[in-house]
């Protein structure tokens, strides 16, 4: 159901960034710029200035409106992007004023979504947060809403079209739901196999832009698309990588994000967001040579707070090194001894193996290394070992013996006391 197609014409815009009360910010608005280049914008002019709080019914004053305006007039151009939250009602009413489309910034996000999902899922998720975000846009002030009489089909006895748009769209949203869950619930018997064969799972986070499809990439093999681009990754991919000198883990690719996510957008792709609140280990890619990375880290750690993913452990992985200057690939730990960050550069493939290392460490330090050997009646403990144990390597010998390296956690310690 495509119900946000894309205008033709709307890929040339006038910015509009105000500071309100002080709070603006040459950084915010090249980020907003970037947003607007990655939905495939044509940023034409930049039109800026200050208040100290929003005008009620157009957001931005009367002078400013005007300026608006001469700027549409002189740019030909025919969308105008705010990077800020607008009302419904000071959206329509810039929208009669100027003569244009105008879109705030959690309506821009909304339509990079829906153009860079791919999967059935992401697309139903999109739908979702697109449609809970319309259910707001609803407001008296078109010209189809007066009342009407009772018809046949849609409408019930003196439905106004307000109402009925908005039956419809929930009803949208009910079936949407109800497909999201099942898609869910499959997604729920592959975490729940990974548990019980004892996997540990690491999921990819941080901002956009970060380089997490990089870095996955590199240690994976894989081939999901990576572009110098915000929200190049929609759709969660997942893959399985052997540890050095240990067994396998999961590792998750995840959607960046981004300062003022739409509440919408992470309501709506929780289920995909559920691989990084059930994690085991999440690996927080930060853009080491970006300027606000400390902002960025904020962003990322309050929205892991939202979707309930705040106490999983974190290892920060410091990225694009090679952006910087007399910065090697190296390790930092701390007071314990724990490892904290690893520094390196996907792109260049420097410093992978120290985060193989610490991934090890990490996922398997309670964990036991040993050799066993299981004779030809014990193939039942074999079963339970191959279960729950980290299996290196297995060899067959004549006598019927199998010997086994594995790496078994602590807690299933007690099935090597049938050793023997």
């Amino acid at each position: 159901m495509e119900l946000f197609d894309r205008p033709a014409f709307g890929e040339r815009a006038v910015i509009v960034y105000l500071s309100i009360n002080g709070g603006f910010s040459d950084d915010d608005l090249e980020e907003f710029k970037q947003l607007v280049i990655s939905a495939d914008v044509e940023p034409l002019v930049t039109v800026s200035g200050s208040r100290r709080a929003p005008d009620k019914r157009y957001f931005v004053g009367k002078g400013k409106l005007e300026e608006l305006q001469q700027v549409l007039l002189e740019s030909c151009a025919d969308v105008v992007l705010f990077n800020h939250m607008l009302s419904p009602s000071q959206q329509r009413n810039l929208e009669e004023v100027l003569q244009v489309r105008v879109l705030d910034r959690t309506s821009l996000i909304l339509d990079i979504f829906a153009q860079r999902a791919q999967s059935f899922e992401g697309k139903l998720q999109v739908e979702l947060a697109q449609l809970q975000h319309l259910s707001t846009r609803l407001v008296r002030g078109w010209t189809h809403l007066e009342r009407q009489k009772g018809g046949i089909g849609l409408r019930g006895p003196g439905e106004t079209q307000l109402e009925t748009d908005r039956r419809l769209i929930g009803q949208r949203i009910r079936q949407i739901k109800s497909r999201l869950a099942k898609v869910s619930k499959q997604r729920d018997q592959g975490r729940r196999s990974r548990q019980r064969a004892d996997v540990p799972t690491v999921s990819l986070v941080g901002y956009t832009n970060a380089g997490k499809s990089t870095l996955f990439n590199q240690l994976t093999g894989a081939e999901i698309y990576v572009a110098d681009q915000l929200f190049a990754t929609l759709d969660p991919t997942l893959r399985q990588i052997k540890l050095p000198d240990y067994g396998e883990l999961v590792i998750a690719d995840t959607v960046g994000f981004i300062q003022d996510l739409p509440h919408e957008l992470v309501v709506a792709f929780r289920s995909t967001l559920q691989e990084t609140i059930e994690a085991d280990l999440l690996l927080h890619v930060v853009d080491a040579s970006s300027p606000n990375r400390h902002e960025h880290i904020r962003e990322v750690n309050a929205v892991l707070k939202e979707i309930g993913a705040d106490k999983t452990p974190q290892l920060m992985i410091y990225n694009k090194i090679d952006k910087m200057s007399v910065v090697e690939p190296h390790i930092d730990k701390g007071d314990g001894g724990q490892i904290k960050s690893v520094w390196l550069s996907a792109l260049k493939k420097k410093g992978l193996n120290l985060l193989l290392d610490s991934l090890s460490t990490r996922c398997h330090g309670d964990d036991t290394r040993v050799e066993i050997i299981l004779k030809p009646h014990q193939a039942k403990l074999r079963a339970q070992l191959f279960e729950v144990a980290q299996v290196i390597k297995e060899n067959n010998r004549e006598d019927g013996c199998w010997v086994i390296d594995i790496n078994i956690p602590n807690k299933y310690k007690y099935l090597l006391a049938g050793v023997g």
